[in-house]
Order: C-alpha cells, then structure tokens, then sequence
C-alpha cells in the first residue's frame, strides 16, 4: 500500500504538517482545501475553523526531523469534516461544503477497504 500513497506538506501559521494520500485523490484534497479557503470567509460562524496551505506534494517521504507530524489522510478529512459539520453555521449554505468533503471522504473510505481487502 505505501507505494500507492503521496503525501502533502500542510502549513498552519508556522505549523507544518505531512498528510498521507492514496496518489489516485491527492489532487482532490488540494483542490478541497483551495475551495475551503475560498469559502469559508463567507461563513457567518464562529469560530471558522482554521484551514492549513498545501505548500507541496511528494512521492516519498524520508522526515529528518521525526517530530513533524504525518497523518493519514482518511484521518484528516474525517477531522476536517467533524469541525465543519459542528459549525453553527446558519447563513451560508454549508451543506455543498460538507456535501464535497463528505465525498472525498466517502472516496477514501473504499479506497482503504479495497486496499485492506
């Protein structure tokens, strides 16, 4: 399985991050979290919740420095839809951004049953 995985460098503020994606939908969380930035500064909701940068993708990841953390990805988007589906949001139609998060979680769910299989 670890050969069919990228991963993504996620900044927060000087925070940095590495999520682990199956390569075939590491562009769909890319494109989720350009979409979420655009978006969620329309959001009447407080607090927004605080959306890491994608600075780069990689193939292989040998870490130097073992105290960044790298996170499944299957496990980062179930977070990211937890607190976006816990925002009292009543503005904004908030469902066709869960509705898109939501899928690609959908996505990754099969993806790790069928690789589990």
């Amino acid at each position: 399985m670890a050969s069919a995985l990228r991963y993504v460098l996620l900044r927060t503020g000087e925070q940095l991050q590495f999520v682990s994606m199956p390569a075939s939908h590491l562009y769909q969380l890319t494109a989720l979290l350009g979409r979420l930035h655009k978006e969620t500064g329309k959001l009447t909701a407080e607090p927004k919740p605080v959306l890491p940068f994608a600075l780069a993708e990689c193939d292989n990841l040998e870490l130097v420095d073992r105290t960044l953390p790298v996170e499944n990805g299957l496990a980062y988007i179930n977070r990211l839809e937890s607190e976006f589906a816990a925002l009292p949001e009543r503005a904004y139609p908030l469902v066709s951004l869960l509705t898109e998060i939501r899928a690609l979680q959908a996505q990754l769910e099969q993806w790790y049953e069928e690789e589990s299989a």
